[in-house]
């Protein structure tokens, strides 16, 4: 019997970190990177990647999705920096994430015709989007040793709501997608299958016990960090799931943001079924040496972005906490600071309730000085700050939208000002909310019509807030972009701004 033994390296959630970041997983300085205190980075991706190939007999690089957004490097660069990165790192497959289509079908297919191999998407119906047929594809095959492997991509089924694909791109079931295609790279010949499925942890769990023939899945979406070692991992890597051919697929991810390298060491025999898999995630630190020449071209791009976000827009008294399982689950500091921001800019416009999405909160920001750059990290997303009229009745139907995927870690979970309401996470979504009422504990008048603030994005229906976009009067959604409503909001202060929870948001069921 023939053994063959390939190593998978793979990211995901990269989110534009071409720079090295710091443990908030934001901006590092210059001081701290020379400190060691850095992570990650486009540069140290390489040396990795490089000493991983090195020492493997078969190998191939892949990406979970999402590697736009989230700096300013997209913000500047769209997915021009991420292309020219990705090809010199030398990737062989990559799937759509959700931020993939943040501006649309366009900057997609700017991107795809700049890299050397194919992105890939399988649960999406993209027929009537002239911009992605021909280009973007359900699957395809490498081979390595005079093996064939096949990719499928997976992105999240509810994109529409996520990001902004436009109205010619559907997207429906992976699971669906997922037994279609792998039965179609089987009737190619191919037995051994990689999914790149940007859906989440335990929607890949979903897929691997329902689809025969999966032998691997690499993760994104959800940052889940898989480990065999660390006590902060939300699972073993690789995490085993039985399909319904009782032979078991391997799931792995590697947290997000480059901060990690995952590597997994898989030995298949002559059928194409997996004998063993096993690996890592290999941290991205001070260990590993920057190449200097990718160090170089970062820096040469960052040129134009440098005097942007060095600007100082105030300071904090202690870090503010803006982690995503803080924020999709319960009041956070950054929620607290970005919502009491959105509400102080729009005062004067007589709004009285600041609802805002804890995924569009995407960094901490660290102690002292807060600069243009760490705003910028914290709300990446180009979001406009936007007001409309809503009546009453309606603001309790919008937080059970925002309730209604908590046990996901969804980023529709509501971060709020000029609201409190306490709600129960046990009870079936939509009936999760137990109270609400204004801040200063008066009730909510249901015919009453009350002017509010949120960004564009969820005004629009986005994260599920459909009735945002439903039942909203008088929607205004071209304000200033979130980023300077909080570098304004931290510039008024008069002083260094003190992070705090107010008791805003009740979770019902903690103890």
């Amino acid at each position: 019997m023939a053994e063959f033994n390939l190593t998978i390296l793979h990211t995901n959630d990269f989110h534009s970190r071409i720079e090295p970041i710091n443990k908030y997983d934001s901006n590092c300085s210059e001081k701290d990177d020379a400190a060691g205190k850095c992570l990650g980075g486009t540069a140290r991706l390489e040396t990795a990647i490089k000493e991983r190939r090195a020492s493997a007999e078969n190998s191939i690089l892949v990406d979970g999705g999402d590697q736009f957004q989230g700096s300013l490097f997209y913000t500047y660069y769209k997915g021009k920096a991420a292309a020219e990165f990705m090809n010199t790192l030398g990737y062989d497959a990559m799937t759509v994430g959700n931020h993939e289509f943040d501006d649309g079908p366009e900057v997609l297919r700017g991107f795809m015709d700049i890299v050397n191999f194919p992105v890939l998407l399988a649960n999406a119906d993209f027929s009537k989007e002239g911009k992605l047929i021909g280009v973007l594809k359900p699957t395809s095959i490498v081979e390595r040793g005079g093996e064939k492997i096949g990719f499928i991509g997976l992105t999240p089924d509810d994109t529409h709501e996520l990001s902004s694909p436009g109205k010619n791109v559907s997207f429906y079931d992976p699971i669906e997608a997922a037994t279609k295609h792998v039965a179609e790279l089987q009737e190619q010949g191919v037995n051994k299958i990689v999914v790149l499925s940007h859906s989440g942890y335990d929607v890949d769990k979903k897929i691997a016990a329902a689809v025969s023939g999966i032998d691997v899945i690499v993760g994104g979406h959800t940052n889940t960090y898989l480990s065999n070692t660390s006590d902060r991992a939300e699972g073993p890597y690789p995490t085993w799931i039985e399909g319904p051919d009782g032979k078991k697929a391997a799931i792995v991810s590697a947290y997000a943001y480059g901060k990690f390298l995952g590597e997994l060491n898989v030995k298949f025999d002559d059928n194409g079924d997996v004998i063993e898999a096993s690996g890592e995630p290999i941290i991205m630190d001070k260990n590993v040496a920057e190449n200097e020449a990718i160090k170089a071209r970062v820096a040469e791009l960052a040129g134009p972005l440098d005097e942007i976000r060095t600007e100082v827009i105030g300071a904090t008294t202690a870090a503010v906490d803006g982690d995503r399982k803080s924020c999709r689950a319960r009041e956070c500091e950054m929620g607290v600071l970005v919502a009491d921001a959105m509400l102080a800019a729009t005062k004067d416009q007589g709004v009285e309730i600041a609802i805002t999405n804890g995924g569009g909160l995407r960094a901490s920001i660290d102690a002292g000085e807060v600069t243009m750059g760490e705003a910028l990290a914290v709300l990446p997303f180009q979001n406009t700050l936007a007001t409309f009229d809503l009546q009453g009745k309606f603001i309790k139907d919008a937080l059970e939208s925002g309730l209604s995927q908590i046990e996901e870690g969804a980023g529709r979970f509501p971060q709020v000002a000029g609201l409190k309401f306490t709600f129960d996470a046990s009870k079936p979504a939509g009936e999760r909310v137990v109270e609400v009422t204004l801040a200063d504990g008066s009730a909510i008048d249901a015919d009453k019509v009350y002017k509010l603030a949120t960004n564009n994005y969820v005004r629009n229906g986005g994260d599920g807030y459909k009735i945002f976009a439903a039942e909203g009067k008088n929607a205004y959604d071209y304000g200033p972009g979130l980023e300077f409503v909080l570098a304004d909001y931290l510039k008024a202060q008069g002083g260094a701004y003190q992070p705090k929870l107010d008791g805003r948001i009740t979770d019902a069921t903690a103890k």
